[in-house]
């Protein structure tokens, strides 16, 4: 599979709980100037944490009795049940309009980027790539999520969650067995 491609495929289902929640997040009254700030912050999250996740993966790799790509297999698993089990979750509670509330909704939303990042060196060895692709993805897939929230029914929320969940389960088992 090609790495840009895989790069790619790998930042929109980061992407995708990004996208559910700012459906959800849509449906409040954010102006204009706030939904650009929220994408941006989402972007800056999903483009820093892979490199953390990196530095870090560096660390533990030297360590694992087993071959990376099981390992980025067991990390996709874990983020694609996450995000599937999650989709199913009811997320009715009001929600907070603020920088502390877009800083947290950020870093809630990169968490799988840092995960990611562990193993991103045997997809793709560029890693200024795949931050700024995981960042530009992330923060395009936030601003239309808060655009089609108020276009739509929450429960497209959940379903585009699951289907996130399921292309990281599928890029899994293409990892598990190459």
């Amino acid at each position: 599979m090609n790495t840009l491609l895989t790069t790619i495929i790998i930042g929109i289902s980061l992407s995708m709980d990004a996208f559910s929640l700012s459906l959800v997040y849509g449906l409040e009254p954010i102006n204009k100037n706030n939904k650009v700030l929220l994408s941006i912050i989402v972007g800056i999250y999903h483009f820093i944490m892979p490199i953390i996740g990196l530095y870090f993966g560096k660390i533990i790799i030297n360590f694992l009795p087993f071959k990376v790509n099981i390992l980025v297999a067991i990390i996709f698993t874990i983020i694609g049940i996450d995000m599937i089990y999650s989709s199913f979750k009811n997320k009715e509670e009001k929600l907070s309009i603020s920088i502390l509330s877009f800083l947290l909704f950020g870093l809630s939303v990169s968490i799988d980027s840092f995960t990611t990042g562990i193993g991103i060196n045997i997809i793709n060895n560029n890693y200024l790539e795949v931050s700024i692709i995981f960042a530009l993805i992330s923060s395009l897939f936030t601003y239309i999520g808060l655009i089609l929230g108020y276009k739509i029914n929450k429960k497209l929320g959940p379903i585009s969650s699951l289907l996130g969940g399921i292309i990281l389960l599928i890029l899994s088992v293409y990892y598990y067995t190459i």
